[in-house]
C-alpha cells in the first residue's frame, strides 16, 4: 500500500501542475534560476523526487516541462516504467512544441514500452522528424534505442539500415565500430533477402552496404570476377567508407586462391559390413559428376575397409591433388595420425627402431581433404575440413530457428540415449548463448514416456491435487486437470519410433484451460515417407535437409533405388553436396559470410574447417511434411 501511494502522490503533482501552467499566463518577469533546474535532459543522476520538488519551483512551462521529463528518465534508470508513464501521460495535452522536448518526450516513452517488453510499439513510438534540430546526444540515444529494438525484434536487416543511419552522424573514427557491425549482420544474410532489400532501399549510403554484401557471396568462389565486381562498385560509391577500406574478411576472400583439382580421390568402406552406409554417399557423388561433367577432373574412388591409412597412402601415390573422406569417425583418426609429422625418439644400440611395413610413408605435400564426420580430436590446418550430418548441428540450429520465431521458454522432451543427450546440450548451448538461459529439459525411457510428459507439464501435480480436494469433499466433485502455462513451446528429441507415441501424449495432457504451444522435433523423428503417417503428427514442424523439403528432388533416386529410406536419401545429398563444395571451400573459409546452398542445407565453414548446415523447416498436415 505504501508503495502505490508513492506513486500516486508524486502523479497528482504532476497532473496540478500542468493543469496549472496550461490554463494560467506565464509571469511578465522570470526569476533567476538555479544551475540544477537548467541541466541538460541528457542525463538524469538526481532521484525523481528531486526532480519533481523543482518542477513545483519552476517559473516557465519550459522549465517545468524539461524537469518532468528528468523525473522520468529518472524513474526508468530505476526501472520504474509505470511512474514515469504517468508523467509522460500528464504532459502529453500540454507539451510544447520545442524539438528537444518532444523529441525526448519519445524517446523516453519509447523507452517505458520498451521496459515493459513491448518492442514493437516502443519501434512504433520512436520516430523522430528529419526537420528537428536536435544535439548530438539525442540522436545517438535515438539510433542507439533503434538498433537494440530491432535487434530485440529479430530485423538484422533493419538493424543494419540504422546503424547506417546513425553512423552518419558520428565521425569516421567513431563510426568505425558501427561499419564492422553493418557488415557482420548484412554478411550472414542470404542472396535474395540482400537483393530483395536493395531494390526497395533509396538510402545511398545503406544501398552501398546491401550491393557489397551480395557481391561479396554471389562472386566469392571466383575471385577474379569478385574483383572486377567491386572495382565497378568501389567506382560508383568512391565516398562510401568500406570502397576506402574493404572489411577484412573480405580482403582475405580475395586474396585466396580456390581449389581447381584434377584427381579427386574418394575414401570410402566400399566393402565389408559398412559399405550399405557408403553406398549412398557413393552415388551421391557420382551424381553430382555426371551433373557437371569434366574431362580435365578425374575421380577416384579407395575402399578404406582394409584401413584408411593405407587407402590414403595410395591415393598420394596416384596423385590425388584433393581428397574426400574417410566416412567413419575411427578411420578419420586413422588418416589425422598420419598426416601428423613423426615424433623422433632416441634410439638405443639395443633396441631396434620399430618397423611399419604396412604403412608406405611419402613425402608428397598434403593434399587437402573434405573428411565426411567429425572427430574428438579435431585438427585445425588449413587444408583441412570437416562436413557431417550432425545431430548436434541439427539441434543447435533449432535452437536458432525457435529463438527466430519469438519462442522465450522452451520445454525440451529427450530421448534418454547417447545421441538425445548429445543434442539436448547442443540445444542448450545454443540456446543460452541467445538468450543468457537455460532451457527445461525432461529425458523419458520407452517404459516412462508418459509419466515424464505428465511430470513436465505439471499435470502430475495438477492431479494429486485434485485427488486431494476428492479426499476431502467426495468422489462426486468434478474437476479437470490443468497442465503448464508458462512454457511457450515443445522441442522433442526422439527416435521415429518413439514420435508416434510421444505426440499423443503431449496432446492429452494439455488441459482444456491451456492453449496449446508449438511443437518442434528433428529429421531423426521423420517418418518414412507414407500416406500412412498417423493424423495425430499433424501441426509438428521438423528441420531436415530441403533436398527432402523439396517436391523437385531426383525422381531418378526413387526409381533406381525404391528400397531406400530417408537416412539413405540425406546421405545421398550429402555426397552430391561433397563434390561440389570441392572448388568453394577456400573462399568459404576466408569469408564467413559466404554461403552455399546445398542440398543438405545452408552450408557455411568455421575458422577451424567445420561445415555447419542450416536446415529448412516443414509441418506435418493430413500425414505428409509440408516445406514451411
Amino acid at each position: 500500500m505504501l508503495k502505490s501511494q508513492n506513486i500516486i502522490k508524486p502523479t497528482i503533482a504532476v497532473l496540478l501542475l500542468v493543469s496549472l501552467w496550461g490554463c494560467g499566463s506565464s509571469p511578465s518577469q522570470p526569476t533567476a534560476i538555479t544551475e540544477s533546474v537548467t541541466s541538460s535532459l541528457a542525463t538524469a543522476n538526481a532521484a525523481p523526487a528531486a526532480y519533481m520538488a523543482q518542477a513545483a519551483k519552476a517559473t516557465t512551462p519550459l522549465q517545468q516541462q524539461r524537469l518532468l521529463l528528468l523525473a522520468a528518465k529518472a524513474y526508468l534508470n530505476n526501472n520504474q516504467p509505470e511512474s514515469a508513464a504517468e508523467i509522460l501521460a500528464s504532459l502529453q495535452k500540454n507539451l510544447l512544441a520545442e524539438s528537444e522536448l518532444q523529441a525526448e518526450y519519445r524517446y523516453l516513452g519509447a523507452r517505458v514500452l520498451e521496459q515493459q517488453g513491448h518492442f514493437g510499439d516502443a519501434l512504433a513510438k520512436l520516430q523522430f522528424s528529419s526537420e528537428w534540430q536536435l544535439p548530438q546526444w539525442q540522436w545517438n540515444n535515438y539510433h542507439q534505442m533503434r538498433v537494440r529494438l530491432y535487434e530485440k525484434t529479430k530485423q538484422p536487416m533493419l538493424q543494419a539500415r540504422e546503424l547506417s543511419d546513425w553512423s552518419q552522424y558520428l565521425s569516421a573514427k567513431d563510426a568505425q565500430n558501427l561499419y564492422q557491425q553493418i557488415w557482420t549482420l548484412l554478411k550472414s544474410q542470404p542472396e535474395n533477402a540482400l537483393e530483395a532489400q536493395a531494390s526497395k532501399s533509396h538510402d545511398v549510403m545503406y544501398l552501398g552496404w546491401l550491393q557489397l554484401a551480395y557481391l561479396a557471396k554471389h562472386y566469392a568462389v571466383d575471385p577474379a570476377s569478385l574483383v572486377s565486381h567491386l572495382d565497378s562498385w568501389q567506382k560508383a560509391n568512391p565516398s562510401h567508407p568500406a570502397a576506402l577500406q574493404l572489411p577484412a574478411d573480405l580482403q582475405r576472400a580475395l586474396s585466396t586462391k580456390p581449389y581447381h583439382p584434377q584427381r579427386i580421390a574418394v575414401l570410402l568402406p566400399l566393402s565389408g559390413e559398412r559399405a550399405d552406409i557408403a553406398e549412398p554417399l557413393r552415388q551421391g557423388i557420382v551424381a553430382a559428376y555426371l551433373a557437371e561433367p569434366d574431362e580435365n577432373i578425374s575421380l577416384n574412388f579407395y575402399d578404406t575397409a582394409a584401413g584408411a591409412d593405407h587407402a590414403y597412402q595410395q591415393a598420394l601415390q596416384n596423385g590425388a591433388d584433393f581428397i574426400i573422406g574417410p566416412l567413419l569417425p575411427n578411420e578419420v583418426d586413422q588418416v589425422l595420425k598420419l598426416q601428423q609429422p613423426p615424433v623422433a625418439e632416441p634410439q638405443t644400440a639395443a633396441v631396434a627402431p620399430t618397423s611399419q611395413p604396412n604403412v608406405v610413408v611419402t613425402s608428397q605435400p598434403k593434399p587437402p581433404e573434405l573428411f565426411l564426420n567429425h572427430t574428438s580430436r579435431l585438427v585445425i590446418d588449413k587444408d583441412n575440413y570437416y562436413f557431417a550430418l550432425s545431430p548436434t548441428q541439427e539441434s543447435a540450429d533449432a535452437a536458432q530457428r525457435m529463438y527466430q520465431d519469438g519462442i522465450e521458454r522452451p520445454l525440451l522432451l529427450v530421448s534418454d540415449d547417447n545421441i538425445g543427450r548429445r543434442m539436448a546440450e547442443s540445444f542448450n548451448v545454443s540456446w543460452q548463448s541467445l538468450t543468457n538461459e537455460a532451457a527445461e529439459v525432461h529425458y523419458f525411457s520407452a517404459d516412462k514416456m508418459r509419466d515424464t510428459v505428465q511430470d513436465a507439464l505439471g499435470v502430475s501435480d495438477s492431479q494429486t491435487r485434485i485427488n486431494q480436494i476428492k479426499n476431502l469433499l467426495g468422489n462426486q466433485i468434478k474437476a479437470d486437470f490443468r497442465s503448464r502455462r508458462d512454457i511457450d513451446a515443445i522441442y522433442m528429441i526422439c527416435s521415429n519410433q518413439s514420435l508416434p507415441l510421444l505426440k499423443p501424449y503431449i496432446d492429452v495432457n494439455f488441459s482444456v484451460f491451456a492453449e496449446p504451444v508449438p511443437i518442434y522435433t528433428s529429421s531423426r523423428a521423420r517418418q518414412d515417407d507414407s500416406h500412412q503417417t498417423v493424423q495425430e503428427l499433424n501441426n509438428i514442424t521438423m528441420s531436415d535437409i530441403p533436398w527432402l523439403l523439396q517436391n523437385s528432388a531426383d525422381s531418378n533416386v526413387a526409381a533406381l533405388w525404391p528400397s531406400w529410406g530417408n537416412t539413405q536419401k540425406r546421405l545421398y545429398a550429402m555426397g552430391y553436396d561433397s563434390l561440389q563444395l570441392v572448388n568453394k571451400l577456400a573462399q568459404m573459409r576466408a569469408f564467413p559470410g559466404y554461403q552455399f546452398n546445398g542440398r543438405t542445407g545452408q552450408l557455411s565453414v568455421d575458422s577451424d574447417g567445420v561445415l555447419n548446415r542450416q536446415l529448412k523447416w516443414g509441418r506435418y498436415w493430413h500425414g505428409v511434411l509440408r516445406p514451411q
